[in-house]
């Protein structure tokens, strides 16, 4: 495939050959290669170029070298003058920053190009790096059928139609050497076109994905629905082997005081002596997905300890700087894990990620931006393959974006990671949005991607303050006996005959709103969690509206703008799923070009109208 988008494709290939390389084992960086094909104005305007240069040389995304091909047409659609399309001599420097060789060669020399492309490969065989080859030709028809280069490059069209082909040139050449007489020269063009007037294939066979046989490994994910039962709950043996493991550390390593409090609070989790927090479950999910031999791959900034230092996956020792997994220590046959920190790259990184995705389906592949707005510079990504791959090339994946979202009053930078925007990318079951808002739903929620047959991008709301709130805790009976809830209705003890209006929200507010309630001692609320927004969870949501035979209200609460978040985007399932005498509502923010306050006092008393609101409805409490 060859989105429109230019140059995108670049990380997604290198993903999707580093998948192909860790499959094939030891020698895998030389057992596939990756080759990029490259336009000469494309090579030097795009910045993903840059960014995926940038990444060649990374532990997490070398891929052992890559040979691109530029096809210098010395012309981007309409604009041929250099001083227009670039600030540099050749439109292949940019390569000089990882000091990939470029060689450039005339288009018009059929030998040349093969003994420069023999080379490049040479080189990338050689040394396992990058290598350029600047193949100088140009554009003999229109950028289009339609289109008429003259009206914009008169003279350098003049030329082009005056220009013998490359067939012809090297034709000629051939004959004044004796290699070929005309007659056979003129015979193999007529030979050639009547194959193409055939539909004969004349260039190299098609490859049939029905004799590729990794192509056979995702046969068991099509055609199947979200709600396919899955037991994702492990035994409290399970979870104490892992924890155990994870724990043990190499001779003469020492934790940072902070680390190691964690690592004794965990200790703790385990025999049951204090409740779950998200790092616990998070970190337990990975290890006995790879106890039972899947194989895990995390990237993103700050990932081995997590941007908000809730995940420890990855630990350094005080006294040398050098750093242990013991994800990678839990057992001889474990799967494989990969944990690195990225390079700050979001669009480079996240294609690289998909590109994995759609080629390992047993493998849980996870992106995590560092906030979830930095997910903005990876939008391209995002519409073009993540939303829309499967519908538009059959192409499954089931890459897992976590993007941290909630609003804290640390101003409109980094509040939101713009959820309203996967939710309008939401069709035909295409991706799944979720929002977890305990330590044991993400547990189940991550092995739920794997454990099911079942392979759709999953965007993840996660949580920054929430990952330490005071309420937002698990038991081990959680993971033990538990499941992913796509809704969590009425946790208190309230009598459903008595409820008139009904709560519904998604994520953190769900704490604010129920210390509110519990403080008000209001017995005519009910509060419940809607922690799937896509697939939308209908049967489940009818199900717990159904509770409440005296309904009057149904409140949709938010903590982000009235234009953002789930309201636009969710409101008609509300409605489509709700008896017509009971009333719809909206409860949140009013609606803002800008995601957050920038005032934290400011921000408070927005929250606390938004939950009162809720409650009450209206904005000035009781």
């Amino acid at each position: 495939f060859n989105p429109s988008h230019l140059e995108i494709i670049n990380p997604v290939v290198e993903g999707s050959v580093k998948a192909r390389q860790d499959r094939s084992g030891k020698d895998g960086k030389n057992a596939v290669i990756p080759v990029l094909i490259h336009g000469d104005a494309a090579f030097s305007g795009q910045g993903i170029v840059m960014e995926t240069l940038n990444m060649s040389q990374t532990r997490a995304f070398n891929t052992g070298g890559t040979v691109h091909i530029v096809i210098n047409n010395q012309i981007g659609f309409t604009t041929s003058n250099p001083l227009d399309a670039r600030s540099t001599l050749y439109c292949t420097d940019v390569a000089g920053m990882i000091q990939a060789p470029v060689f450039h060669v005339n288009g018009d020399d059929p030998e040349a190009v093969l003994f420069v492309t023999k080379l490049a490969l040479d080189y990338r065989m050689t040394f396992n790096k990058d290598v350029v080859i600047d193949l100088i030709c140009y554009r003999r028809l229109g950028h289009n059928e339609a289109d008429e280069p003259a009206t914009t490059q008169p003279l350098m069209y003049k030329k082009i139609r005056n220009h013998k082909t490359t067939r012809k040139i090297y034709a000629e050449r051939l004959i004044r050497e004796n290699t070929l007489t005309e007659k056979q020269s003129t015979d193999m063009a007529i030979a050639y076109q009547q194959q193409l007037e055939a539909g004969v294939i004349v260039s190299r066979p098609v490859l049939d994905s029905n004799i590729y046989s990794y192509s056979a490994q995702w046969n068991l994910f099509l055609n199947q629905n979200w709600d396919t039962p899955t037991r994702t709950a492990v035994s409290i043996d399970h979870i104490r082997f892992c924890n155990d493991r994870m724990l043990r550390l190499p001779t003469g390593f020492e934790l940072h005081p902070r680390v190691a409090k964690v690592m004794d609070n965990r200790r703790k989790m385990a025999a049951g002596g204090m409740p779950l927090d998200w790092g616990f479950a998070e970190n337990m999910a990975y290890a006995t997905l790879l106890i039972e031999k899947f194989n895990i791959r995390l990237t993103g900034q700050d990932v081995g300890r997590g941007t908000f230092v809730h995940r420890h996956a990855v630990l350094h020792n005080q006294l040398n700087n050098k750093t242990y997994k013991p994800l990678k220590k839990l057992d001889k046959d474990q799967g494989n894990v990969q944990i690195y920190d990225s390079l700050l790259s979001e669009a480079g990184v996240l294609g690289f990620e998909y590109g994995y995705s759609t080629t390992m389906p047993n493998t849980l592949v996870i992106w995590e931006a560092q906030f979830g707005d930095f997910a903005n510079g990876a939008q391209v990504v995002i519409d073009q393959f993540i939303s829309s791959g499967e519908t538009k090339w059959g192409r499954l994946c089931g890459l897992v974006m976590l993007l941290p979202h909630g609003f804290e009053g640390q101003g409109p930078e980094h509040s939101s990671a713009r959820l309203e925007r996967y939710l309008q990318l939401c069709a035909e079951h295409n991706i799944q949005v979720c929002y977890p808002t305990t330590p044991a739903q993400i547990f189940h929620l991550l092995r739920r991607q794997l454990i099911r047959p079942y392979r759709k991008p999953l965007i993840v709301m996660s949580p920054k303050s929430l990952l330490r709130h005071k309420l937002a805790i698990s038991t081990l009976e959680d993971l033990t006996h538990g499941q992913f809830f796509p809704v969590i209705g009425e946790q208190d003890n309230i009598d459903p005959k008595k409820v008139t209006r009904l709560v519904f929200c998604a994520g953190k507010v769900y704490y604010d709103l129920l210390e509110t309630r519990r403080e008000d001692d209001l017995k005519t609320v009910a509060i419940a969690r809607l922690e799937q927004l896509y697939p939308f969870p209908a049967e489940l949501f009818k199900a717990e509206v159904a509770k409440y035979k005296n309904l009057k209200e149904f409140v949709w609460c938010q903590e982000e703008p009235q234009n953002q978040g789930a309201w636009y985007q969710s409101k008609h399932h509300f409605t489509d799923n709700l008896e017509s005498p009971v009333k719809v509502s909206y409860a949140g923010r009013e609606a803002s070009a800008s995601p957050a306050v920038g005032h934290f006092h400011v921000h408070i008393e927005q929250q606390k109208a938004v939950v009162h609101s809720a409650l009450y409805g209206n904005p000035s409490g009781k």
